[in-house]
C-alpha cells in the first residue's frame, strides 16, 4: 500500500489541501474549497477519512463543511448551530474535533456544540455556558472564542476546552458540568493581587501529549505551561524561550516529552517572529530545555506571525512538522524540525494547519 500525506489548511479564503507521498519532498496543492468561505479550522477524522472545515462570519453565518472524498466534493450544514432566542447570534465556528462517534465544534461567542451524525446537525452542549463564571467571560483581541477542543482519547465523558479569554475548562461527565482548570497560569493584564484567578486567563492554544492524556501543554498570552494532572495544576516551562508570548503549539505524535512551538516577539511589539528571524523551538524533555530550529527558515526581514491553530505534526517516523503564516506561506519539515522547506506561498492568511495520513 502507498502512503499519502495530506496537509489540510484553513484560510481566510477557503480550505486548501496539499498532498505528497511518504517522502514528503514533492507537494501538490488543491483549492480553494468551501466556496472561498473564511475557514478557521480544517481537520480530519482519521477513523473515517472525512475532512471537516469550520468557519463562516457575520455575513455567511456559521457552518461546518464536510468532504468524504479528500476534497473532491463538499457539503455544509449549520443546522442547530444557534443559541436560544434573545442570545447573541453565533458568528462563526472556530474549531472542530472528532471524538469516537461524535463530532464537536467550538464557536464564537464561546460555546460548544456536538453532532452525532457526522456534522449534518448540531446540539448545544449547554453545560459549559451554564457555568457560573459565564457572565464574567471577556473577549480576547480576536473575540470571545472557543478555539481548542481536546477530547480524551479513550473516555468519551472527558474533554478539555480553551476559551479566549476565559481559560481552560474540563468536563468528566460528558459536558453536563464543567470546572475551570487554570491554577498556576498567570493573567499579567490583571492587577497584581489578581494575577492568578480561577478563570479569565487568555489561553492561546491547548494540546495533549500522546499516550498520556493527563499531560497537557498550553501556550498562553502570559507564558508557556505544562500540566501532568489534567490541567488541575500548571507549571511554567517558558525558561529558555526567547519570549513568553506566542500562539501555536504542536505535540509529537508518539513522544509525550516532545513539543514544538513558534514564539512571537510579544503582544504589543508586533506579534511577529523575534528579531525578524524565524525559528521553531523544540523541547525533548517536557519543557525543561528548548532548542531553536532554524535551518531553511528565513533569518532576515521575516516579520510574519503564526496563528493559534496553524501548526501541526504528522504521524510518520520521523514526524513531519508544518506551520502556516499570516502572509500565506506554508513551511514543512520531514525530520522533526531539523530542516525546513517552504512548500506553498502566496496563499490567503493561513488560520489552521492539520494533517491526515492515509494508505491507498
Amino acid at each position: 500500500m502507498a502512503t499519502q500525506v495530506l496537509v489540510l489548511l484553513g484560510t481566510r479564503k477557503g480550505a486548501f489541501i496539499l498532498s505528497s507521498d511518504a517522502g514528503r519532498a514533492d507537494w501538490q496543492l488543491r483549492g480553494p474549497f468551501c466556496e472561498a468561505w473564511p475557514i478557521n479550522h480544517c481537520a480530519a477524522d482519521p477513523a473515517t477519512g472525512a475532512i471537516y472545515a469550520a468557519g463562516g462570519n457575520e455575513w455567511f453565518g456559521p457552518a461546518v463543511w464536510k468532504s468524504t472524498d479528500r476534497g473532491a466534493s463538499w457539503t455544509h450544514s449549520s443546522a442547530g448551530l444557534a443559541y436560544g432566542e434573545g442570545e447573541e447570534p453565533i458568528r462563526s465556528v472556530w474549531s472542530v474535533a472528532p471524538s469516537g462517534e461524535r463530532l464537536y465544534a467550538g464557536v464564537q461567542p464561546a460555546g460548544l456544540f456536538r453532532s452525532g451524525d457526522a456534522g449534518a446537525s448540531w446540539q448545544h452542549v449547554a453545560g459549559l455556558r451554564d457555568h457560573p463564571s459565564r457572565p464574567h467571560w471577556a473577549p480576547g483581541a480576536g473575540g470571545l472564542i472557543l478555539h481548542s477542543l481536546v477530547p480524551h482519547p479513550r473516555d468519551p465523558s472527558r474533554m478539555w476546552v480553551a476559551i479566549s479569554a476565559a481559560g481552560v475548562f474540563a468536563t468528566e461527565d460528558g459536558g453536563a458540568t464543567w470546572e475551570p482548570r487554570n491554577r498556576g497560569t498567570r493573567a499579567d493584564f490583571n492587577p497584581p493581587d489578581q494575577r492568578y484567578p480561577e478563570f479569565g486567563q487568555c489561553v492561546h492554544c491547548l494540546v495533549m501529549a500522546p499516550g498520556q492524556p493527563d499531560r497537557l501543554y498550553q501556550q498562553n498570552h502570559c507564558g508557556m505551561y505544562r500540566s501532568d494532572d489534567g490541567g488541575r495544576d500548571w507549571q511554567s516551562i517558558e525558561a529558555g524561550l526567547p519570549t513568553s508570548f506566542g500562539f501555536p503549539a504542536a505535540a509529537h505524535p508518539r513522544d509525550r516529552a516532545t513539543l514544538f512551538l513558534l514564539p512571537l516577539n510579544g503582544a504589543i511589539e508586533g506579534r511577529y517572529v523575534p528579531d525578524g528571524a524565524a525559528a521553531v523551538w523544540r523541547t525533548r524533555d517536557g519543557g525543561d530545555t528548548w532548542q531553536a530550529l532554524r535551518e531553511g527558515l528565513p533569518q532576515r526581514n521575516a516579520f510574519f506571525g503564526v496563528l493559534r491553530q496553524a501548526m501541526a505534526t504528522d504521524r510518520l517516523d520521523p514526524a513531519g512538522v508544518y506551520f502556516g503564516t499570516g502572509t500565506g506561506a506554508l513551511y514543512a519539515s520531514a525530520d522533526e524540525g531539523a530542516h525546513w522547506t517552504c512548500i506553498a506561498q502566496h496563499l490567503p492568511t493561513i488560520s489552521s494547519v492539520e494533517t491526515l495520513v492515509v494508505e491507498d
